[in-house]
């Protein structure tokens, strides 16, 4: 049996946005920027595809800024606060602990042009606490910047509370939503949202795709210069058909959400009630509040690596954590910052559904994630030391 549960690393194109695609391949290939026909057809195409995405998060068409992903959005993003900040003398910045790290190394650069960063805990369950938010802002504050939800551990943050926040303190408040749009109900006004990032290869559109979100009247820094593009916000000839792919296979996300929702959720709760039974286990992140399609578990006494390479060998496709640091041997940042030690952080297992994932296919996943975590504890030291009472266990 073969199942991809990865689905937080990059989903497979949706039929409907491929054959969009094609279309456009085939019929509007010329440059939007040209004044004959064909020309004006692309951007005809690429209009209305600004105009849909706007419409399914409650934005005005000149608000959507086309990218080619997620970090493009996230560095225009916090690059356009801070030069607002720095022009009115505000150099601070707030963020959490466990954002991408398209947020954490874009601060990092901020940090040594001079802003000042604040990062929140996220506690145990993987949460911010709005109080200890407010309690961080300050005067020069610029710019408050919290994921929508968590790329490996799923949690959902209470964004329309820290965006009333934001706004009764007349700070931006910017959101990497690249793991919650088409997967979760979005209106930006409604949650007093002033940028929001997206990626159109996580909702089963094309990679190298995003958008950015950057509510009226706030002016947008540009990180590539070159042409009149993006009304002069991001040179380079607009990638027409990956954008009205991306376009095609949100509209359809959001068409089904609420069936793909229910599904998953059962999907969900099946998967931590099942792999819950292993012993010396725990499930990383609020129970409830995360994502429907996200399960990540820490197992004590195993590598994660191990893991996952005797789960392909039985046709599972997983992760123990965000595909942009897969080559790390470094635990998780994320599963550091709710709590997790070293060794334990190191035993993780990320598990990211489809809608489409069957009963059968979740009865195996449990399984089969059973007999492996029992097959590597059988010659692991650290186990052997836990279960001989030379470590003690922390689960």
């Amino acid at each position: 049996m073969k199942i991809y549960a990865d689905n937080a690393a990059t989903t497979k194109m949706s039929p409907a946005a491929m054959k969009v695609m094609i279309g456009c391949m085939e019929e509007d290939y010329g440059n939007p920027s040209s004044l004959y026909t064909i020309g004006q057809k692309a951007k005809e195409t690429l209009e209305l595809a600004r105009e849909d995405v706007a419409s399914i998060i409650n934005a005005s068409p000149r608000e959507i800024y086309f990218t080619s992903g997620g970090s493009e959005a996230d560095n225009q993003a916090l690059l356009t606060a801070a030069q607002i900040g720095k022009k009115k003398g505000k150099m601070h910045i707030i963020s959490s602990a466990f954002e991408h790290h398209a947020i954490l190394h874009t601060l990092q650069r901020l940090e040594k042009d001079g802003f000042e960063v604040t990062l929140l805990d996220v506690h145990e369950d993987g949460l911010v606490r709005t109080e200890e938010l407010e309690a961080a802002i300050r005067d020069d504050t610029c710019l408050v910047t919290i994921m929508y939800a968590n790329n490996e551990i799923g949690t959902i943050q209470p964004i329309a509370e820290i965006g009333a926040i934001c706004r009764a303190h007349q700070v931006l408040f910017h959101t990497d939503a690249v793991q919650a749009v088409g997967h979760l109900p979005i209106d930006v006004e409604a949650e007093n949202i002033d940028m929001l990032s997206a990626s159109g290869h996580k909702f089963h559109g094309p990679k190298g795709v995003g958008f950015l979100y950057v509510k009226k009247g706030i002016p947008v820094t540009n990180l590539i210069e070159g042409g009149a593009q993006e009304r002069g916000k991001r040179a380079g000839t607009e990638n027409v058909p990956a954008i009205a792919g991306m376009t095609e296979a949100l509209k359809e996300a959001v068409a089904n959400l609420e069936d793909n929702t229910k599904r998953l959720l059962t999907i969900r709760d099946r998967l931590i009630e099942g792999l819950s039974e292993i012993p010396h286990v725990a499930l990383n992140g609020d129970a409830k509040k995360r994502l429907p399609g996200n399960v990540n578990f820490c197992f004590e006494g195993i590598e994660g690596e191990s893991l996952l390479l005797l789960l392909d060998d039985k046709g599972i496709s997983a992760s123990s954590g965000s595909a942009c640091t897969s080559g790390s041997l470094d635990p998780s940042h994320v599963l550091l910052a709710i709590g997790r030690v070293h060794d334990v952080a190191h035993g993780s297992l990320r598990l990211s559904m489809d809608a489409e994932t069957t009963d059968e296919e979740v009865e195996y996943l449990i399984q089969s994630v059973k007999e492996v975590v029992e097959y590597l504890r059988g010659f692991s030291p650290i186990w052997r030391d836990l279960m001989t009472g030379k470590k003690e266990f922390i689960f």
